[in-house]
């Protein structure tokens, strides 16, 4: 068994309580101005002031295989990025251009463009070139701070795609260090062999690539795109309820653009969260709070189509569990950077340090399922962690257009810096 003692180090730690935090706890974070934490095998064994763990080594005397002195550098748990799309081939700069230009988004999709532009290059794509784009893309999040990732199917829009797409998210789970939770968004938008046959298509996806996605074992949640011109309130309902049924737990990307309902249908299923929010009404909000799902904002989105921001604060001042993400994708957030996101989140979105803190990594957790392993520095947890250029949290926001991560660990093992 590896044993490992970080020490000197300022430690700034969600409290996890067994819930996700919500309201007056959103910042609910602990602070060790000079703090310690000792892994072993990748978990960790103590979390606590640096003189108390080192009282506990010598009353235990168990040999310590590495010391590492993290000369007093801010240590956080590692970022949890609950929304992705990393899966996917090509950019769409022109896309870019063309919004610069004004022309909306649902517009794009309507002429071909936005989510079936990248559908047909996923589709037409090698499985081992989508794995390497792939790879590169998580990578990058690694080195950012990032040590859990959930990565969204939904550029394939047929069964033996969306399929192909999940082979390469449960690859790059194996291949790399990163955690990483697999999501089936087969309704990400309704492809072109199924224009004005929606229904037809969202029968096809329940009653065919649904169970083939669950036979495999390759997904851990579904989600649909509910939004005008895509998928109606009850044609989500539908995949979602039938997706709960297999097994499977539901998300939504909700109310992105107009406010359709998604944020009260997420309340209504209990899913375990509802994405985007930009659009949606305070009264199903308050619904999400009641049941306990959580809202994943995407500021880079908003920050990217120069759109309003989701109402964070009402949602706290409601008691919605708030996390954050990167909603990396390569037409309306291109970027993988969950620093960026948590210094628009301060500065855009009025959340505090601590409480953007909590919502980039424990909330997160919950937001993907994964709270029991990460999302905080507690005993019995991996030894995830971030190591920042600076003494608090606020160096993500404060040092801003730069990558504030100095050191990555995953599992007790260093990661970025490259190291070998």
């Amino acid at each position: 068994m590896i044993t490992k003692l970080f020490r000197n180090a300022a430690i700034f730690t969600p409290v996890d309580s067994g819930t996700p935090k919500a309201g007056p706890l959103q910042g609910d974070v602990r602070v060790l101005d000079r703090g310690a934490l000792l892994c072993r095998n990748g978990l960790l064994e103590a979390v606590g002031p640096e003189d108390q763990v080192l009282q506990r080594l010598a009353a235990t005397a168990l040999d310590v295989d590495h010391e590492i002195d993290l000369g007093g550098r801010c240590v956080i748990p590692g970022f949890v990025d609950p929304h992705t799309h990393l899966c996917f081939m090509m950019p769409r700069e022109q896309e870019f251009s063309l919004r610069l230009q004004g022309v909306e988004y649902l517009e794009i999709l309507r002429r071909g463009g936005g989510i079936l532009s990248t559908v047909r290059s996923v589709r037409q794509a090698e499985e081992s070139a989508l794995y390497e784009a792939t790879h590169r893309r998580a990578m990058s999040a690694l080195r950012l701070g990032t040590t859990t990732v959930e990565i969204k199917s939904g550029y394939g829009l047929d069964t033996a795609t969306e399929l192909k797409m999940l082979r390469v998210i449960a690859r790059l789970a194996r291949e790399t260090p990163l955690d990483v939770v697999p999501t089936l968004m087969g309704a990400h938008a309704v492809p072109e062999e199924y224009r004005d046959r929606s229904d037809a298509y969202v029968d096809r996806l329940i009653q065919e690539m649904l169970p083939a996605v669950v036979a495999q074992g390759i997904a851990r949640f579904c989600d649909v795109f509910c939004e005008k011109g895509v998928f109606s309130v009850e044609q989500s309902r539908r995949i979602l309820k039938a997706a709960q049924a297999q097994g499977l737990g539901a998300k939504i990307h909700a109310d992105e653009v107009h406010d359709l309902g998604g944020a009260a249908l997420a309340a209504e299923i209990r899913a375990v969260s509802a994405e985007h929010l930009l659009a949606a009404r305070k009264e199903n909000l308050r619904a999400m709070a009641q049941a306990g799902t959580i809202a994943v904002v995407l500021p880079a989105t908003a920050y990217c189509l120069r759109k309003p921001f989701a109402p964070v604060r009402t949602m706290i001042d409601l008691g919605v569990p708030v996390a954050l993400a990167t909603d990396t994708n390569p037409g309306s957030s291109y970027t993988e950077s969950m620093p960026f996101v948590f210094g628009l989140a301060v500065f855009m979105m009025g959340l505090s340090v601590e409480e953007a803190l909590v919502a980039a990594t424990l909330n997160a957790a919950y937001a993907v399922g994964a709270a029991a392993r990460v999302g905080s520095l507690d005993v019995g947890k991996q030894a995830d962690f971030a190591v920042l250029d600076g003494e608090t949290p606020a160096v993500i926001a404060y040092h801003a257009g730069v990558n504030p991560v100095a050191q990555v660990y995953k599992k007790g093992e260093q990661y970025a810096p490259w190291t070998g």
